[in-house]
């Protein structure tokens, strides 16, 4: 049951992840994006490159969770993008708030999953290795 769930956040996150990735190269491009956008999201994005560079890390980390590798830094890359989009949509746009909280509990998940990979960040006073 844990292996089946995992496996189910696992695709899940990668492939939201993936598409949501694609789909913002469109919008960067000029083109119509496949999925709707958010203007509320998009209006965060002053910039350009900000774009860029978030949507090129979704699609690496889409990319690394739908092939299983490298798990612990995929996870640890698209934390900060989970809880932006878990506060741009509680609070800004709700349109999208069911799931933001999905695949925010789906990451939860997986981080609980990988958990022995993070230990040593939170070590008050780590030994140098060697």
């Amino acid at each position: 049951m844990v292996r089946t769930l995992m496996h189910g956040a696992r695709l899940f996150l990668g492939l939201v992840f993936l598409l949501a990735g694609i789909n913002g190269f469109f919008v960067v491009f000029g083109l119509e994006p496949f999925i709707a956008t958010s203007p509320e999201a998009m209006a965060l994005f002053e910039f350009d490159y900000l774009l860029i560079a978030e949507k090129t890390l979704e699609v690496i980390c889409g990319l690394l969770l739908l092939t299983n590798r490298f798990m612990p830094l995929a996870l640890a890359v698209l934390s900060p993008i989970v809880v932006n989009i878990l506060l741009l949509h509680l609070f800004l746009d709700q349109s999208l708030l069911l799931l933001a909280i999905v695949l925010f509990i789906a990451h939860a998940y997986l981080l609980f999953i990988y958990r022995d990979h993070f230990k040593r960040i939170f070590e008050t006073k780590p030994r140098p290795l060697g």
